[in-house]
């Protein structure tokens, strides 16, 4: 549960099959919870099989934590699985107007 004053949303994207690992990751650097949602990427990597184009599978991980926590694992995000790692990731963080 949340209970600071400044709680932040993290927003974590990476390439489908690598969203359990920073799940795991984050629960280690402090984080209480996350969800998983698969996506789709529309960027230039598109791919024709069997005259059928497939998008770039993506999953996004969000999760709320301390301000302190958000930033933690933004670093942890970009070391381990930034965009020049085949999970490709990105994250990014917002704030949280209300927890209820």
């Amino acid at each position: 549960m949340i209970t600071c004053s400044d709680p932040k949303v993290l927003y974590i994207v990476v390439n489908a099959g690598f969203a359990d690992d920073i799940v795991d990751s984050i629960h280690e650097a402090g984080a209480g919870g996350a969800t998983i949602i698969n996506a789709r990427g529309i960027g230039s990597m598109h791919k024709c099989i069997m005259g059928i184009m497939v998008d770039s599978e993506k999953e996004i991980v969000f999760s709320l934590a301390t301000e302190e926590t958000a930033y933690k694992i933004a670093e942890m995000v970009k070391d381990k699985a930034g965009v020049n790692t085949p999970a490709s990731g990105i994250s990014y963080i917002m704030p949280v107007d209300r927890v209820s």
